[in-house]
């Protein structure tokens, strides 16, 4: 709970952040924009959702921004030692890159770098002892998706964006703790947990003008359980906030 109350400082610490620099950078004249989609009541619009009044060289440019949120993970194993269907909370931040499909094109293809906290848990699993005890799992990666975005504008300001596309991500740090017999070890000891992952992301975001909201999903496709005999695969939900460049 403690480690929960922390997450959420940090994300409405965030939200204020995101509030506070779209304030700032509301004014559609404050440098050339990057034009990339037509659409009704406002004309050309940028990957910002800003209005593309002035217009820079007939060439689509990148954007940036920036994540933060929560994850809400699960571990799914044939092996019992590594099931962790229970949902875990844990952060996410990152950094994107977006890079339009042409210069009026409402398509964009978006990648990053993310710490994202993974794993599950589990109340009343079997121990060795036939005991039950409480365990969790930590599964901490840099992930680093590649994803299609479609970007659709409602009205002047409001845009809606689906995405989807696969990512791969590279354990940095996770633990494992036996709460039962009070013990921790690490996820990547031999016997549990591999150390890649990979997978398909997919969701859809909420824009208006620079602030931005998304929903996504992350599939784990690949077999996260160091024996090749039982299936092991991650999943998560992610809700976060940000801000385009």
């Amino acid at each position: 709970m403690k480690h929960l109350n922390t997450i959420m400082r940090a994300i409405v610490c965030a939200v204020a952040v995101t509030l506070t620099v779209g304030a700032t950078a509301q004014s559609p004249y404050r440098q050339p924009r990057r034009v990339v989609v037509t659409h009704y009541n406002g004309g050309p619009r940028d990957m910002r959702g800003m209005p593309g009044d002035y217009y820079s060289p007939m060439t689509p440019r990148p954007y940036f921004g920036l994540r933060i949120g929560l994850n809400e993970a699960s571990v799914r194993s044939d092996a019992d030692a590594l099931d962790g269907k229970g949902l875990k909370s844990g952060l996410n931040i990152g950094v994107t890159v977006g890079m339009p499909l042409g210069y009026y094109s409402p398509l964009a293809l978006e990648t990053g770098l993310f710490y994202s906290q993974k794993g599950g848990k589990s109340d009343g699993k079997l121990t060795a002892d036939g005991g039950t005890g409480k365990f969790t799992y930590d599964l901490n990666y840099l992930e680093v998706p590649l994803v299609l975005r479609y970007s659709h504008f409602l009205n002047n300001e409001v845009r809606i964006e689906p995405f989807a596309g696969p990512y791969v991500a590279v354990g940095v740090a996770g633990e494992i703790k036996n709460y039962d017999q009070h013990r921790a070890f690490s996820s990547y000891d031999e016997g549990y947990f591999n150390r890649f992952d990979a997978g398909i992301t997919l969701g859809c975001a909420v824009g208006m003008g620079p602030a931005y909201a998304q929903l996504g999903y992350d599939i784990g496709l690949s077999n996260v359980g160091q024996d090749s005999f039982d299936d092991t695969h991650t999943g998560c939900l992610t809700l976060s906030v940000g801000v385009n460049f």
